[in-house]
């Protein structure tokens, strides 16, 4: 965010499908790659909640203090144009986490995962060891399916990080009731994910996915690191505005309603500093867990996976939420380190979180389920493929669709016709929109047919424009605001202005 954050990607595109290829093959084929190593990987996955791409020091943004996942940068690939797939619901985390695990866009996939195999099962009935702690937003049957073990798990959305609702998974299959947890939810599931670490021995290979619930608000981060970005607080986003300036379908519902309208430049800098000190603080315990990891027999042949679900506005076109397909909401970061992964690569390719399933699946000699929309990132990596697509799909809901490529992106909002044109190469905060430049009419028109073709593809059926279209303007200057029950007294004394 502010001038420091400035990052240069260059962009990619649309998918090409492998040819199909019989089940058994691709098993035989997966298990020749995983015994190049001569033994099959350990996985450990990270996985944040809500953090923008650019919230990374070693990506770019000299602000924010993450001396862990700049270690993790620097031994193994970072994706730096990475994509959560849009969403079918205002809490995109959760069709965010299903298409993780399913492969599948939300199109095609629950969000309770039901009728799917999630990646965590395909390496469980191989023989993967699975355990998890933190965040699953998909249900308890699905997690059942997935894990074998799990300790302090979330089964929500969000909590106050200082009493995370949490639950272990009995032998029997069954949960213990929901309790507080001992410590702050970034120190009680590292503590977790470091407890499993240490029981493992060669042999067995594992599955640990450790889903942090910072940096979701509420943005309660512990003093010391609060006090940090305090006093010296981020700069506002580069394309701050005090509201956005035409109604998406979507501008007042809860993660809008942190901030009055329009939002005020101060409080919005004390609520990035308590961000960041969510994210330093989170990357604190992340060092913790890998620093198990190094010190345990297994280090060597561990891949080591950090992503995050999307990222967050946070002022950004004066939007505070996830729901919108800018690119500081859609991207989200995702690195990969570990044996036969080149060490401080970073790949420019089109990549979908969804991409993990089929990618962890390879790595670990497992046959990926069937009938998945993502693909193996090890080409890319690997020297064999410069892209694995050439352009990015953005749906979300039926309020927006987007789409783009190299230098272009366009986005339609069908309830009112409205379409905003970005050219990312001399853009990249989305600020000029060139819909209605005469010439740029025929970038128009064909990122309109790569858009269709996309929406054929994923079997999208939302017609593009309507025939009744909506107002397209809404002031919001001072609607009220009430405030969930999840945010700390302070936070709603604070921001809210009310007991």
């Amino acid at each position: 965010m502010g001038n420091t954050m400035e990052s240069r990607f260059p962009w990619g595109m649309f998918a090409i499908r492998p040819l199909p290829i019989l089940p058994a093959l691709l098993a035989l084929w997966c298990a020749v790659v995983a015994a190049e190593s001569g033994v099959r990987p350990n996985v450990l996955v990270l996985l944040s909640d809500d953090q923008r791409a650019d919230t990374i020091a070693a990506w770019g943004n000299p602000r924010i203090r993450t001396p862990n996942l700049d270690r993790l940068a620097a031994r193994g690939v970072s994706f730096r144009n990475n994509y959560c797939f849009g969403g079918n619901s205002g809490a995109v985390c959760i069709p965010s986490r299903a298409m993780l695990m399913s492969g599948r866009t939300w199109f095609r996939v629950g969000h309770d995962l039901e009728g799917v195999e999630t990646f965590p099962t395909r390496l469980r009935k191989a023989g993967y060891r699975t355990f998890a702690t933190g965040k699953w937003h998909n249900g308890p049957p699905s997690f059942l399916r997935s894990f074998e073990q799990g300790r302090s798990i979330h089964f929500g959305g969000m909590d106050d990080h200082t009493r995370v609702r949490v639950q272990d998974l009995k032998p029997d299959g069954t949960f213990t009731k929901p309790r507080s947890a001992e410590r702050f939810s970034s120190e009680q599931f590292a503590d977790e994910a470091i407890g499993f670490l240490r029981e493992q021995r060669p042999g067995t290979p594992f599955l640990a996915y450790v889903a942090f619930t910072a940096p979701h608000d509420p943005r309660n981060p512990p003093e010391s690191w609060a006090a940090r970005y305090r006093s010296a607080r981020p700069p506002l986003p580069r394309n701050y505005l005090p509201q956005h300036p035409f109604d998406t379908g979507q501008l007042v519902l809860r993660d809008e309603n942190l901030l009055p309208w329009p939002r005020p430049p101060e409080l919005l800098r004390e609520q990035i500093a308590e961000y960041y000190g969510l994210i330093s603080h989170m990357d604190e315990e992340i060092g913790r867990i890998l620093d198990a990891l190094d010190g345990s027999p297994v280090a060597t042949n561990t891949v080591i996976v950090f992503a995050s679900d999307q990222g967050l506005a946070l002022g950004s076109h004066g939007l505070l939420g996830k729901q919108n397909v800018y690119e500081h909401s859609m991207r989200s970061p995702m690195m990969i380190a570990g044996p036969g992964i080149p060490a401080g690569r970073s790949v420019e390719a089109f990549t979908y979180l969804l991409d993990l399933h089929p990618t962890l699946c390879e790595l670990a000699g497992v046959a990926p389920a069937e009938g998945l929309d993502g693909q193996s990132l090890r080409p890319l990596w690997g020297n064999r493929q410069a892209r694995l697509r050439e352009t990015v799909f953005l749906p979300y809901l039926d309020l927006m669709r987007a789409v783009r490529d190299d230098q272009w992106k366009l986005i339609c909002y069908p309830p009112t016709n409205h379409r905003q044109l970005f050219d990312l190469r001399n853009d990249l905060d989305e600020r000029v929109n060139l819909a209605g430049d005469p010439d740029r009419a025929a970038d128009v028109q064909r990122l309109l047919g790569h858009l269709k073709a996309w929406q054929d593809r994923v079997g999208d059926t939302l017609p593009l424009t309507t025939n009744r279209p909506a107002p397209l303007i809404r002031d919001l200057t001072g609607l009220n605001r009430e405030p969930d029950g999840w945010q700390p007294r302070w936070i709603v004394e604070k921001y809210f202005g009310t007991p």
